[in-house]
């Protein structure tokens, strides 16, 4: 009962408010979505506690199966999804953009979260890829009708962009799922990872990771396939900006982990140098196009690439520890980009722009409030020891170092050297932004004011500073959630 509801409590909210509720006013819509996370957010606890599950026949001709639980791999995905859910809707109450009714924008909203919450918790392969591709139309509502309203040619590219990309990625998903479930006879996840493609020839097991690996890349994304996350971000309204990073791209990660990873490992080791060496080119172009990037929202979007080429090296290494590591910064640049995306929406609704080479005030110095959390997220972002970045990277690039006995391992270290010059960058474009913004060009504060957070604002945002300095401080909690299944995992591989 508690997985059914966290399913269909903001499937059911969201598909009325896009629907029969689309004429709702502000306040109304608001109040509707709140109790519809609140309740979300109270049953993914639950349900994180018991661990139940859901099991019925749903096309039973074609051994489908309509099954849903969580694991030690889900529980974070979960978690952090309900929570950054609600903190979205919260920010409804701070900016609620144009492009359509209120109503819509929110419903599109939860819509996002239901997709994704049944997303991280399907133990169907068929039923993964419905949950993932339902995700995929609300979101191109919020960059499409919600972006940016300064620019329709941008916005517009932009939406073509996300439809196009994700369309390919889903199509190669989608073909690599039937060709899987084909040749193992089974599309239980479950059962699936159990047997690890043993029923598979080495052939086979490798059409298929190529298949799934291809098709997820998009989406997490990987270099060179990254091109449509930039403008996408650009262009999303905050909220949007925010599940985009925070939820949407760990749906790709999540997938490498329960397809490839988890279900045909030969094939996904005998691909995995390549990854290792998209992922560290990801890190390094990333970073090097932050340095030049003038931007803000877009700069962090880029960032963004190069911090899932470090869950794509952990990946690629093929140990636990890479897989721990891969885990843990998902979840980790999750709250980070989440509390970098409130807080550059929440300057661009200040300044009409966040164009780095417009001179402005000292953000120390009229908003010292924004300031901190603005140095807080930077710091987090260059995996400062003590806040949530530095783990992820850290094991990163010490399970590249140390790569399972079936990977080349002169490549590896050769990528976890690279991926360490990598994180030295981050530090750089990093002090640019606080350079820029934090620091100021203006030697006047007089010369102009930014209203300090305050209300909603303020509470979102301390919301995910917590968040930061706790994974930072005790990583510990979050490894042993998932420890059980990446030992199983490790196990079958």
């Amino acid at each position: 009962m508690v997985l059914s509801l966290l399913l269909a409590i903001p499937a059911a909210a969201g598909l009325w408010l896009v629907t029969g509720g689309r004429a709702l006013p502000l306040a109304a819509a608001r109040t509707l979505s709140a109790a519809a996370v609140g309740l979300t957010l109270v049953l993914s606890l639950a349900a994180a506690v018991s661990r139940e599950g859901i099991d019925r026949p749903w096309l039973p001709d074609l051994g489908v199966r309509f099954s849903f639980g969580v694991d030690g791999i889900a529980v974070p995905l979960v978690l952090l999804t309900a929570a950054i859910g609600a903190l979205v809707v919260a920010h409804a109450w701070v900016e609620v953009p144009e492009g359509g009714t209120p109503a819509t924008f929110l419903g599109c909203l939860l819509l996002v979260e239901a997709g994704a919450l049944a997303t991280f918790t399907a133990r169907d392969a068929v039923l993964f890829f419905v949950a993932f591709e339902l995700v995929l139309v609300p979101m191109w509502v919020l960059i499409s009708r919600y972006g940016d309203r300064h620019d329709d040619h941008a916005r517009a590219d932009a939406g073509h962009r996300f439809v196009l990309y994700t369309a390919l990625g889903s199509t190669l998903m989608l073909v690599g799922i039937l060709a899987l479930v084909t040749f193992a006879g089974t599309s239980d996840l479950r059962e699936l990872a159990a047997g690890a493609g043993a029923s598979l020839s080495p052939d086979r097991q490798l059409l298929v990771a190529a298949l799934l690996v291809t098709g997820l890349a998009v989406k997490v994304p990987v270099f060179p396939v990254h091109t449509w996350l930039p403008p996408a971000h650009t262009i999303a309204p905050t909220a949007g900006s925010v599940l985009l990073a925070a939820v949407l791209l760990k749906m790709g990660t999540y997938g490498l982990v329960r397809l490839p990873v988890a279900t045909v490992p030969d094939g996904f080791a005998r691909l995995s140098p390549v990854l290792a060496v998209l992922g560290v080119v990801g890190i390094v172009w990333g970073a090097l196009v932050c340095l030049v990037e003038r931007d803000l929202k877009r700069l962090i979007a880029y960032s963004s690439v190069a911090h899932m080429g470090f869950v794509v090296l952990a990946l690629a290494a093929g140990t636990e520890t890479g897989l721990q590591a891969a885990l843990f910064a998902n979840i980790a640049h999750g709250v980070v980009s989440a509390l970098l995306f409130v807080l550059v929406g929440g300057l661009k609704q200040r300044w009409g722009t966040v164009d780095l080479s417009v001179a402005r005030p000292a953000l120390r110095e009229t908003s010292p409030r924004l300031g901190f959390v603005l140095v807080l997220g930077l710091a987090a972002s260059l995996g400062l020891p003590g806040l949530a970045g530095f783990w992820g990277e850290l094991l990163a690039v010490y399970a590249a170092w140390a790569p399972a006995d079936n990977r080349p391992r002169a490549l590896f270290v050769g990528c976890a050297v690279v991926a360490a010059v990598g994180a030295a960058l981050a530090s750089a474009y990093a002090l640019r932004v606080a350079r820029r913004v934090w620091v100021g060009d203006v030697p006047d504060p007089e010369a102009g004011t930014t209203r300090d957070t305050r209300g909603v604002e303020a509470v979102v945002l301390t919301t995910l500073a917590l968040g930061v300095v706790v994974l930072g401080v005790l990583p510990g909690p979050l490894l042993a959630v998932t420890a059980d299944a990446v030992a199983r995992i490790g196990g079958a591989r």
